[in-house]
């Protein structure tokens, strides 16, 4: 992960003197208070999970120091938020102090922790052989282990629903799903995940599988399964670019659906930045006066990118052309830095809470198939990454009408005048809801907006057997222009979102037919079974 500000850069960071002086008094009073509670005995509980351990709470002497350290986090915090910077310096000075005080927490060393310290007394000594054991084996990973990996294996208990690759190039498989009903909707859907991730984030155990549900549903599932980059591949893959991605990939996977399904026209789901990618490649295909599409899924996902969330901290010139540099015309964006950077947007969930648990009480991490997948991300060709990073997150250029060509094409988000179905979760840090909102005054359609509870992974994936969450719409007259008033006209409705995508999907899908009696077609026969072999191959 590479740190917010260019190198040499002097950052401003003065507090006006008044609101100095005041969180200065606050910190002496927060102190004062605190020593009195203590020379009382009366030294309050910390909520705080990393110090709601019993140990904590029975040693004095660790309950002030982790109160002292809270006082102080909250003292940095405030001087951050009065810091006389502008608002794009004070989100990276809040980023950067939040690194460093997380970090600094007495929780994360065995010296200042009592509960790691009881660990060892109650183990005779075991629980730091195990840490070590832990510490040493993810440095070989090199990545922090967050589950029990040993507990999952990739067709075996995850990824399982049933079918078939029955197509591959050098960018991805195409996976084609068996149908579970005797009939199906004469319109398939094609599946496009991010390129950054593995694809069974959509297929993971049979009870919380978007792709199974979607198939119990009647629908007939296509699915992109891209290529995990690897140093030593010598074919060239670490050189491609944006417009490959979006002809050899996207465009590629459309047309193959059609010629399987025999359908002049499909339907198509993008997730997260594949939902980027398949815009951007309908975008393609309509300035070819081709509309493959008929209606358009796009879940957690940006083509405007004024505000681009937690990640915006990473975003400016400096960063883009020494991506260019580095990579820009070969080489790898690698999965291990990737995945430390969005570890680090969440530091004490995704990192210290694992460094505590892991190496300093030699604990085995429970078994999560979602953590699994997030352990199990992808390298990203370096021409394709630094296109991507410089023409959306920097220049958000790919909102603009014929400001960008891609495959020889002046491309127009306007003519996206298909229905589209827009969602987005409430506490996204990757893709903030607003941001995604924005796709309804970019596509031209009949666009439906649906906002889900929790975040980027957890608000999508929540089958409605779980009866978990909830979600919000509003009226077709709701503003598509402004978020604030569509917030205020939508309505709460209890538990998944998928029914809601799956009667508006029925909608768009055609009649109902009798299920096809195999997989593929002459043209396009089965390779191999689901899940194929590409999302079995690791970066890391």
């Amino acid at each position: 992960m590479n740190f917010p500000f260019p190198e040499g850069w002097q950052i401003p960071t003065g507090v006006p003197s008044e609101t100095l002086t005041k969180i200065q008094q606050d910190f002496m009073q927060g102190w004062q208070q605190l020593s009195q509670d203590a020379a009382t005995g009366h030294l309050a509980p910390i909520k705080d999970r990393r110090f709601a351990a019993p140990a904590w709470a029975s040693s004095p002497a660790h309950l002030m120091m982790a109160h002292l350290y809270l006082l102080s986090a909250n003292a940095m915090g405030k001087m951050v938020e009065a810091s006389d910077v502008t608002p794009d310096v004070k989100d990276r000075l809040q980023f950067s102090v939040m690194q460093w005080v997380d970090a600094l927490s007495p929780a994360n060393f065995f010296a200042t922790n009592p509960d790691a310290q009881a660990a060892l007394v109650d183990s005779g000594g075991e629980s730091l052989v195990a840490g070590l054991k832990n510490l040493l084996s993810d440095v070989q990973r090199g990545r922090i282990t967050q589950t029990d990996e040993t507990k999952f294996q990739v067709g075996e208990n995850v990824a399982t629903t049933q079918g078939a690759v029955v197509f591959q190039n050098r960018f991805f498989q195409l996976i084609q799903y068996a149908p579970s009903t005797a009939t199906v909707f004469q319109r398939p859907i094609l599946l496009v995940p991010p390129c950054i991730n593995k694809f069974y984030i959509l297929d993971l155990q049979p009870e919380n599988s978007f792709v199974r549900h979607a198939v119990e549903q009647g629908f007939t599932v296509f699915l992109v399964s891209w290529r995990n980059p690897l140093e030593q591949d010598k074919d060239g893959i670490d050189r491609a670019t944006w417009d490959d991605y979006l002809e050899e990939g996207v465009l590629k996977a459309i047309d193959v659906t059609r010629e399987i399904s025999g359908q002049k026209q499909i339907n198509a789901l993008g997730f997260c930045v594949g939902g980027t990618v398949l815009a951007t490649a309908l975008a393609v295909a309509a300035a070819r006066g081709e509309q493959p599409v008929a209606a358009l899924t796009m879940l957690t996902s940006m083509v405007d990118f004024k505000d681009t969330g937690a990640l915006g901290v990473f975003v400016d010139e400096q960063h883009a052309k020494l991506r260019e540099q580095q990579i820009g015309q070969g080489g790898l964006m690698s999965a291990r830095e990737l995945g430390a950077t969005f570890s680090f947007l969440r530091p004490n969930e995704l990192v210290w809470n694992y460094v505590v648990s892991n190496y300093l009480k030699g604990e085995t991490p429970a078994a999560f198939d979602l953590l699994f997948w997030n352990g199990d991300s992808t390298n990203l060709p370096g021409p394709f990454f630094t296109w991507y990073f410089r023409n959306t997150y920097l220049e958000n250029k790919l909102r603009l009408p014929n400001k960008l060509t891609c495959c020889g094409e002046r491309i127009d988000l306007r003519k996206l005048n298909m229905p589209t179905y827009i969602y987005a979760s409430r506490e996204d840090h990757i893709v903030p809801w607003r941001s995604a909102f924005a796709s309804m005054s970019l596509f031209s359609g009949d666009n439906r907006f649906v906002l889900g509870a929790s975040g980027h992974i957890a608000g999508v994936i929540n089958p409605p057997a779980k009866k978990k969450r909830n979600y919000w719409v509003a009226s077709d007259k709701a503003s598509h222009t402004d978020p604030a008033k569509w917030e205020a006209q939508a309505a709460e409705v209890p538990g998944s979102w998928w029914p809601d995508w799956y009667e508006w999907l029925a909608a768009h899908s055609g009649k109902k037919i009798k299920t096809a009696k195999s997989l593929g077609n002459t043209q396009h026969k089965v390779i191999e079974a689901a899940p194929g072999s590409y999302v079995k191959v690791r970066a890391v």
